[in-house]
């Protein structure tokens, strides 16, 4: 199962985009107090909304859990794609060396790209992963996301769990309005995914992302904070008050 999220200009639409900035939970002087203790690292500040949201989940049946992709996974992360290789082409290809690992985490350590993975709860074993990428501000509130499932846990419903957590993540935490996903008509997995977790259909794109050596065509599916049940939630900092 998996999606590729578009990359697009990050700018919103009628305003200029801006940063993404902790959740309301965080704007207090502990917040401050962490970003002192973290030296300004931005894997630190990134963990504490993810670890209070996944600490106020309900428990008693969920399976897994959610956590930020770290530079201890390296050799974890670059064995399950080897080992789903046959799983994850042609749709998606993941770094699979120890040069290409450090620079995707690299990127996701910018404060507009988050790279979460979803880990079997009893084991801590990855069963997955999900970014959320071109995270754009103002009067969009929106991310992209892409996902694959990793083959020694896949179709197990771990990867319907975990996507489901973090699209509430992504909408209580991070205060997004929308987020999107883009994924090819014969990735039939993958639409099964999103459909499961609540996403619509909004429509298809002739060759939209270049992908396996050719421009393919995808379908544009999305799903926004109103389309599910979450938490009071106050808007993002950056959303204009009219």
């Amino acid at each position: 199962m998996l999606a590729r999220a578009r990359r697009g200009v990050r700018s919103a639409p009628s305003g200029a985009a801006t940063p993404v900035r902790p959740t309301a939970m965080f704007e207090t002087a502990d917040y401050k107090r962490l970003i002192l203790r973290s030296a300004g690292t931005v894997s630190s500040v990134k963990d504490a909304p993810i670890d209070v949201f996944m600490a106020d989940q309900p428990s008693p049946s969920r399976r897994v859990t959610l956590r930020h992709l770290a530079r201890t996974d390296q050799n974890e992360f670059l064995g399950l794609v080897k080992a789903s290789m046959g799983l994850h082409q042609p749709w998606m290809s993941l770094p699979s060396t120890p040069e290409l690992y450090e620079a995707y985490l690299t990127r996701y350590e910018q404060p507009d790209e988050e790279s979460m993975v979803i880990c079997e709860r009893g084991s801590g074993a990855i069963a997955g992963v999900v970014n959320i990428n071109s995270i754009i501000r103002g009067r969009f509130q929106s991310g992209s996301i892409a996902y694959a499932a990793f083959a020694p846990s896949a179709g197990q419903g771990y990867m319907s769990e975990g996507l489901t957590l973090v699209v509430r993540y992504a909408f209580e935490q991070l205060r997004l309005h929308r987020l999107e996903a883009q994924i090819q008509p014969g990735n039939h997995a993958s639409l099964k995914l999103v459909r499961r977790v609540g996403f619509r259909h909004e429509g298809d794109s002739p060759e939209l992302l270049y992908i396996d050596g050719a421009w393919r065509d995808h379908e544009r599916w999305a799903i926004t904070n109103t389309m599910i049940d979450i938490k009071p939630t106050p808007p993002h900092a950056t959303l204009p008050g009219r």
